[in-house]
């Protein structure tokens, strides 16, 4: 049901795009209602950032609308439709348990959309129930605030409201909602779907949709190379997001097209973790049995994604099919060096270097096969270089190896025209100090089903400025001491 409030009770301000686009792409209904939605966690800064009024959400109606219980003014509920690969596989999917309210825009312009996850079923939710158990969106919310802090593009939650309904799993779990923002929900499937089962018409205007909202201004609105654009655009986006994965040491966890977004945000937070000791085969999801997105994997992944991207655009790239494949394969060339470039870039700041040599991949190389051969911990190891702090079991700092290493960096340290101020600053504003331990946030999961929310909120608290590098922080820098084959993530569904 609509609200009946004023447009401006509660900051609503939607202006829906996607809802203009064939209806190939998305059936509109309503959320599921919820039996007795309450609010968890708002995002309060992000609300007021959006222009939403966080004191009006917090009180009467607001849990309503973000359970789904109330429609905004202005809203226009849809679930997308979409396609992809995963794991390999090709299926017709679609958004099973995700309404899609609308785009709000900010006072600054941007626009932003407003989706809620686990607000019951759809037409594409394939005999699943549309639900989500609180455990999972929590943990959403936790995962994504984080990386918004490190500084790497993500959506964003808004809300978690519980629904006071269970959700049957393996057990009965209690129901939630997210309140999830996004640039946009566009996926890579999205434009698998339309090119399986669209038309012409009907994928050039996705793909015109697509650049418009993401990529105004890279070309005119009717350039007849405007299509390749896009796909550079996105590779190039692609390759700079997951560079900063792999530079924090993030692991996503089901890289499938559908979990690929077109304007190079990281999307869908399920089984996904940071690694804690060094080994580029880490796996964490209990789905991925063939370590297919491990952590190293995930440069080549991103490229196999995007190679499907290209394929689904291949009859807007020209009329000439070899031309067009010549043209898809150009581009797609050019992820591995965008790619490289970013990610060595990355591992200079993360060791001091504020200037370019050629020697720098040897240096780092061998920095990451003694991590690797000392089980060193990822994100400690930067965080030592950093501060000049160890904790216990820090074994590689004593290793004859590793001080003949640092010997090298200092050499190369000492050619740099760079000041060490200079160097230690851009240390410091590249490695954190703290990451969510997937140990941390399996505590404040636990604590926070029990109805106590501090542990979770210490946490955000500590994760919020991840480069303060105070002296709060230190405590959750700690590894668990678990292996990484011991600690299994799921994909919350």
């Amino acid at each position: 049901m609509k609200e009946t409030d004023s447009k401006t009770s509660y900051g609503w301000n939607f202006d829906n795009s996607y809802a203009r686009l064939p209806e190939l792409f998305f059936t509109r209904l309503d959320p599921k209602p919820v039996s007795s939605p309450s609010l968890i966690v708002l995002n309060e800064r992000l609300a007021a950032a959006m222009g939403l009024d966080p004191e009006a959400l917090r009180g009467g109606r607001g849990a309503e609308f973000l359970a789904g219980n109330a429609v905004p003014e202005g809203a226009e509920p849809l679930a997308q439709a979409y396609a992809g690969h995963q794991f390999g596989h090709f299926n017709r999917l679609g958004d099973g348990r995700a309404i899609l309210l609308g785009e709000q825009i900010t006072p600054e312009g941007h626009r932003i959309d407003i989706q809620l996850k686990g607000s019951g079923p759809t037409p594409y939710s394939r005999r699943g129930d549309g639900r989500a158990a609180l455990g999972p969106m929590l943990r959403e919310h936790i995962i994504s605030e984080a990386m918004h802090g490190l500084g790497i593009p993500t959506t964003r939650s808004l809300a978690v409201t519980a629904t006071g309904d269970d959700v049957y799993r393996e057990s009965v779990l209690p129901g939630a909602v997210l309140t999830r923002t996004a640039a946009s929900h566009l996926r890579v499937g999205t434009f698998q779907y339309a090119a399986q089962w669209g038309t012409m018409d009907e994928l050039e205007r996705l793909s015109d949709y697509a650049l418009q909202r993401h990529y105004a201004g890279l070309c005119r609105s009717d350039d007849a190379g405007r299509h390749l654009v896009l796909l550079r655009g996105v590779v190039d986006r692609q390759a700079a997001l997951i560079a900063k994965w792999m530079l924090a040491g993030f692991i996503h966890g089901v890289m499938n097209t559908d979990n690929m977004a077109i304007s190079g945000e990281t999307i869908d937070y399920g089984p996904c973790a940071f690694m804690d000791a060094f080994d580029p085969a880490t796996v964490f999801s209990s789905i991925d049995s063939q370590g297919r997105y491990a952590y190293g994997s995930q440069p080549h992944i991103g490229a196999w994604n995007l190679a499907r991207l290209a394929e689904s655009l291949l009859p807007l790239l020209h009329d000439d099919e070899e031309e067009a494949v010549r043209l898809a394969e150009h581009e797609l060339r050019r992820f591995s060096d965008s790619y490289g470039s970013h990610w060595l870039n990355g591992m200079r700041a993360k060791l001091g270097l504020c200037n370019e040599e050629p020697e720098d991949q040897e240096l780092v190389d061998e920095l990451l096969r003694l991590m690797k051969e000392e089980k060193a911990d990822y994100t400690n190891t930067f965080r030592f270089l950093t501060t000049g702090k160890r904790l216990q079991g820090d074994t590689l700092f004593d290793s004859q190896a590793f001080s003949a290493w640092m010997a090298k960096r200092q050499a190369r340290l000492d050619r740099q025209p760079q000041s060490s101020e200079q160097s230690a600053a851009l240390m410091r504003a590249s490695n954190p100090a703290v990451i969510p331990r997937n140990h941390r946030v399996e505590e404040a999961l636990a604590a926070a089903e029990q109805g106590d929310l501090s542990v979770m909120e210490k946490l955000l608290s500590a994760l919020e400025s991840p480069y303060a590098h105070r002296p709060g922080q230190d405590e959750f820098a700690v590894p668990s001491g678990q292996t990484a084959a011991s600690y299994r993530t799921f994909c919350g569904t």
